[in-house]
C-alpha cells in the first residue's frame, strides 16, 4: 500500500515498503523566508509551522527527490531542508541540471537521465520525467520550471508528482496518455504581482480531475503567501464539480493510503 504523507505545502513524503521518499522539502519555521510579493500584503513564509508530526515522519527518511530548486524556489528546497540532508547524507534524486547546484551545496546527489520518454530504473521501479511550465508569458521567461515525475513500482498504484506546473498542453496529453492512478498537483493558483497563474488554481485542478480517471492530492495550498486558494474553496469546488470522491485535499500532517486498481 502506498502512503502519501502531506507535510507542508509541496513537501511530502511517499512511502512504498520500506521506502520513504521525501519530495521538495521546505522545514523552516513559520515566517523564517522572505516575502514571495513585493505589494500588498507581504506575508514572511512559510504562513504555517510544520505539524507536529513531521520530525518523527522525517526520521524514516531513505531518499529525497527534488523537482525544480534554482532561481530563488525556497518553498522546494529551503536553507534548513539543505542543511538537514547534508546532515543526514540522504541521497537526493534529481534533474542533470540540478545536480551541479546542488552538488555545490554538499548533497549527496543522485541525478536521474535525460530519458523524458523511457523509464528509468528507479528504487526497484522506474521513473520518467515530465516537462513542467511553471507559468507562462513574462513571467514564464523569469521562473525555474523544472520537472514533474510519473513513478512506477512494483505491486503500487502508479502516480504523477507534477511539480509546479499550470495544466499545459503537455500535461493534458501526459494524463490523458498515461493516467496515472494517482497525481499530486499544486491548487494554490500562486501568482506574483504581475501576470497570471504560475501554477494551477481551482479551475484547472478541476478541469485535471476530470481528464484524469484516478484520484487526484491536490496540494501547495496555504503555506506560502502568493498562493491565495484556500482548501476550503477548493473543497467547496469539487462538490461542485461532483469529483470531490477522487480529489484528496489532505491537511498538513494528514496521510493518505492509496491502493492499486
Amino acid at each position: 500500500m502506498m502512503k502519501i504523507r502531506q507535510i507542508r505545502n509541496a513537501t511530502i513524503i511517499l512511502e512504498f515498503g520500506l521506502t520513504r521518499i521525501l519530495v521538495d522539502p521546505m522545514l523552516a519555521p513559520k515566517g523564517a523566508l522572505p516575502p514571495l510579493r513585493l505589494f500588498g500584503a507581504r506575508l514572511r513564509n512559510p504562513l504555517v509551522d510544520l505539524p507536529e508530526s513531521a520530525a518523527n515522519a522525517l526520521e524514516s527518511v531513505t531518499h529525497c527527490l527534488i523537482t525544480h530548486c534554482q532561481k530563488g524556489h525556497f518553498d522546494h528546497l529551503d536553507r534548513a531542508a539543505t542543511r538537514w540532508l547534508r546532515e543526514k547524507q540522504i541521497p537526493v534524486i534529481c534533474t542533470p541540471r540540478d545536480a551541479p547546484y546542488l552538488a555545490k551545496r554538499g548533497l549527496n546527489i543522485r541525478p536521474l537521465t535525460n530519458d523524458h520518454e523511457q523509464g528509468i530504473p528507479f528504487l526497484g521501479g522506474t521513473i520518467h520525467t515530465v516537462k513542467c511550465t511553471h507559468g507562462e508569458g513574462f513571467i514564464g521567461k523569469l521562473m525555474e520550471h523544472g520537472v514533474g515525475y510519473f513513478i512506477e513500482m512494483p505491486g503500487e498504484p502508479s502516480i504523477y508528482l507534477s511539480g509546479d506546473t499550470i495544466l499545459s498542453p503537455v500535461v493534458r496529453e501526459f494524463v490523458l496518455r498515461h493516467q496515472p492512478q494517482v497525481s499530486v498537483v499544486p491548487a494554490g493558483g500562486a501568482q506574483f504581482d504581475i501576470g497570471g497563474e504560475i501554477i494551477m488554481g481551482i479551475e484547472e485542478v478541476v478541469e485535471f480531475t476530470r481528464i484524469s480517471k484516478g484520484t487526484v492530492v491536490a496540494n501547495h495550498l496555504e503555506a506560502v503567501g502568493h498562493c491565495p486558494v484556500s482548501r476550503a474553496d477548493l473543497s467547496a469546488a469539487a462538490i461542485r464539480a461532483n469529483i470531490e470522491s477522487r480529489l484528496r485535499i489532505p491537511a498538513d500532517g494528514e496521510t493518505l493510503e492509496l491502493t492499486r486498481c
